[in-house]
């Protein structure tokens, strides 16, 4: 594929910041259209499909960020020179074309495409039907700044097809298809998986937990479950399990402070048998399956573990493999904890929210891969690369 020089890609970056600035009241006005039509059966989806003022902004912002990175291709990685003569450099490379599949959030219209262009990749983006006003002026806008800087609109295309219609591509693509990228929960992840004939960079469900040990701060426990279970609840860094040491002292007394304050934001509680005696609204657990399960609502389910062994296999066990948690003033077990832990992110006396690009330290992220392969935790610009080697010869054959 062409590779563009970097000065381009900026350029195009600073023309979609202007463009997107310039269409504001159109963005606005799709997405009200957007809105108006969604069925509001879905408090979380609905969240991911608001864009306002802030959210333009933060659009903005975020291409900002991504230009005034350094350009991810090309970067040498090693270099050496063997006894036959031959000069081996590896360097990082386009991956060629990325798929991004994605529910309702009109932002990853940006914030996903900007990072694959910079790292030089063509984008297709297979949006939600619920944001398709949206999207179209987005990828216009898209459009208007590639066109600006001379260069065609292939390079970000967006497809509207219905589920049979991108099963189908999936199968049998039109075009070529280096990677797929699906943003959104279960269901579609399996969904891309099952028809996918290249590679998937699986950005996993959250169903994240918390262990709070024995000695754990309390009040700094409550404030932390407190802003990881209702900070954000469409986020998949938001928290739904938390298991409580069964020789914290005074349970019943804390139980009832973390039961008040989670009644006042409106949080339902699921409770496990041995934790109903100390709570006054609880909901028993129905059945394995919660444990499972991505709430993306003001819900939260909390059981009592013997120690954090036997935390650390339910987490294991149950959790999506994006971020997990412990609190406790004991270093050594923290770290103990954070090795064996199965997890994206392992946090110590942190919440889980901090489960982000910007927040870490990465800038705009594509997604949070809880892949294994390639790279794990936020899809950052550097991320979006593979590698290639280039071998220098002299005539060299192999004997």
């Amino acid at each position: 594929m062409q590779l563009l020089t970097t000065e381009l890609k900026n350029n195009v970056l600073s023309s979609m910041a202007e463009v997107i600035d310039a269409q504001r009241n159109n963005i606005l006005t799709a997405n009200q259209k957007d809105l108006d039509s969604f069925q509001r059966d879905d408090q979380a989806l609905y969240d991911r499909l608001v864009v306002d003022d802030r959210k333009i902004d933060d659009m903005i912002r975020a291409i900002r960020t991504v230009q005034d990175q350094e350009d991810p291709v090309g970067r040498l990685l090693s270099s050496k020179a063997l006894d036959s003569g031959l000069r081996i450099e590896n360097r990082t490379a386009p991956f060629g074309t990325i798929l991004i599949i994605y529910e309702s959030r009109p932002d990853v219209t940006i914030e996903a495409a900007v990072l694959a262009f910079k790292a030089n990749n063509k984008i297709l983006l297979k949006g939600g039907k619920e944001a398709v006003n949206t999207n179209r002026v987005l990828v216009a806008c898209w459009h208007e700044a590639l066109t600006r800087q001379g260069l065609g609109n292939d390079w970000i295309q967006l497809f509207t097809l219905d589920r049979q219609g991108t099963q189908n591509f999936l199968r049998k693509p039109s075009q070529p298809v280096d990677l797929i990228v699906p943003r959104g929960g279960e269901h579609l992840i399996a969904f891309v998986k099952e028809h996918a004939q290249c590679a998937v960079l699986v950005s996993g469900r959250g169903n994240n937990f918390a262990y709070v040990a024995a000695d754990a701060d309390w009040e700094q426990a409550i404030r932390v479950i407190i802003n990881a279970k209702t900070g954000k609840i469409s986020a998949c860094n938001a928290l739904d399990k938390v298991l409580f040491d069964q020789r914290i002292p005074d349970l019943n007394e804390k139980f009832k402070s973390l039961e008040a304050m989670l009644h006042d934001h409106g949080v339902q509680i699921f409770a496990s048998d041995t934790l109903l005696p100390w709570l006054d609204a609880a909901t028993p657990i129905p059945d394995e399956s919660i444990w499972y399960t991505e709430f993306l609502a003001l819900k939260i389910c909390m059981g009592l573990v013997s120690g954090m062994e036997e935390a650390v296999s339910m987490i294991n066990r149950y959790s999506g493999g994006h971020s997990s948690a412990i609190l406790t003033q004991d270093v050594p077990q923290a770290r103990l904890f954070m090795e064996q832990v199965d997890s994206a992110a392992v946090y110590h006396n942190a919440s889980t929210r901090f489960t982000d690009g910007g927040q870490m330290g990465v800038g705009a992220e594509l997604a949070i891969s809880t892949d294994k392969l390639h790279h794990r935790g936020p899809l950052g610009l550097e991320q979006l690369v593979t590698n290639k080697y280039y071998v220098y010869g002299n005539g060299h054959i192999r004997t």
